[in-house]
């Protein structure tokens, strides 16, 4: 198996103490927002024998496994990563396979560069993504019922939010909330300032379930996505607890500490909160507008002491090691390629110790096993 040296990226609304303080490192004073860990040609991991690309692009059967190759191509399906908030992200959605097929083929018919800051599909494959929580976690996901949000923007006391408000009274709820979406991402931008203004100014004096929005309101003071995050069940992870983000499920991680995983793409439609472009007749192509719990996922344990986080999808498989000081060697020997992440304590994986925020790739089929007394996650595929 091989040690890996990651990637850290400054992204903006990194926390600048949170990795610092799991790796044990000197924080510089700038954002420190994610840790790459893989063969994401973006932030390809490093190892002894060269970049993680250039490790399997040499010998994909042997480091991936022939069934893997079969079922996904010779590339690492997932890519893993601790990512530590400290701002809210930009409220997004990831379109499915077939949408990403063909938003990619169609901006490459167009000549659009791949770099373009206006182009929406940056590859051709789909995103579902899964966060697990290391401290404390607050994100949005998935419409709340449109009575939920109704009552949420009426309490605020916002003459501009009316029609908003009866607009999520009408049935049936899916079309309800396509309009009001729809409605808040097309307003006169002048307008939507003014009204997301007074709706901040009533967050703060409010508290309580305001309380995570007016957050939002100061970072993203005018934006749009202030209101169509109130569209949004509130979800606070506890340490453990996960969410699965499947296509097109809007979504925005606010602030915490976590280790997430995700299909190898980098496919983002924007709803808001952010700068950057936003194409509202694709992401109403692509949002599903279904409201419902959020569904919070916590481990289903096996007898061996795997706790694996249950999801619909192939391309990754996360599960958990929660190792008590004295417990017996695991052998986590398996026919598909994994990354195991140390995130407490002190694990050894063959031949290497892994202090918290340190990480392994490992081949198919190669031996692996994990002694030690901390915690331990494990990355791989189903096939």
């Amino acid at each position: 198996m091989d040690r890996l040296d990651n990637t850290i990226r400054p992204y903006a609304w990194g926390s600048p103490t949170a990795l610092p303080h799991l790796l044990g490192t000197e924080p510089t004073g700038e954002p420190q927002a994610e840790m790459w860990m893989g063969a994401h040609p973006g932030a390809p991991s490093r190892t002894g024998r060269g970049t993680l690309v250039e490790v399997i692009d040499t010998d994909p059967q042997h480091e991936l496994g022939d069934r893997a190759v079969a079922r996904f191509g010779p590339r690492l399906p997932f890519l893993l990563k601790l990512l530590a908030a400290g701002a809210p992200l930009s409220l997004q959605v990831h379109p499915d396979l077939a949408q990403a097929q063909e938003g990619y083929a169609d901006e490459e018919r167009r000549g659009i560069p791949v770099d373009a800051p206006h182009r929406n599909y940056k590859d051709a494959n789909h995103k579902p993504e899964l966060i697990c929580a290391l401290t404390e976690f607050d994100g949005l996901c998935g419409f709340r019922h449109p009575l939920q949000a109704a009552a949420l923007l009426d309490g605020l006391g916002v003459d501009s939010l009316k029609p908003y408000v009866d607009l999520l009274h009408a049935h049936p709820e899916e079309a309800a909330l396509r309009e009001v979406l729809t409605a808040v991402l097309t307003a006169d931008p002048d307008d939507m300032a003014h009204t997301v203004t007074a709706a901040a100014a009533a967050c703060d004096r409010l508290g309580g379930d305001y309380t995570p929005y007016a957050g939002i309101a100061h970072h993203y003071p005018g934006d749009p996505g202030v209101i169509a995050a109130m569209l949004l069940n509130h979800v606070r992870l506890q340490p453990g607890e996960a969410l699965f983000l499947g296509a097109g499920i809007p979504h925005a991680y606010l602030d915490g500490l976590g280790v997430e995983i995700m299909a190898n793409s980098d496919n983002v439609l924007r709803c808001g909160l952010t700068p950057k472009h936003v194409d509202v007749p694709e992401l109403l192509r692509i949002v599903r507008f279904e409201p419902g719990d959020p569904g919070v996922l916590r481990p289903e344990a096996s007898p061996d002491g795997e706790e694996v986080y249950e999801t619909p999808i192939d391309e990754f498989r996360l599960s958990r090691y929660v190792l008590p000081e004295g417990s017996a060697p695991h052998d986590l020997t398996r026919e598909t390629p994994q990354i195991l992440l140390c995130t407490a304590g002190t694990v050894r994986a063959g031949e290497h110790e892994l202090a918290p925020g340190q990480s392994v790739f490992v081949p198919a089929g190669e031996k692996a096993e994990v002694s030690g007394t901390g915690t331990l996650f494990r990355a791989t595929v189903i096939v």
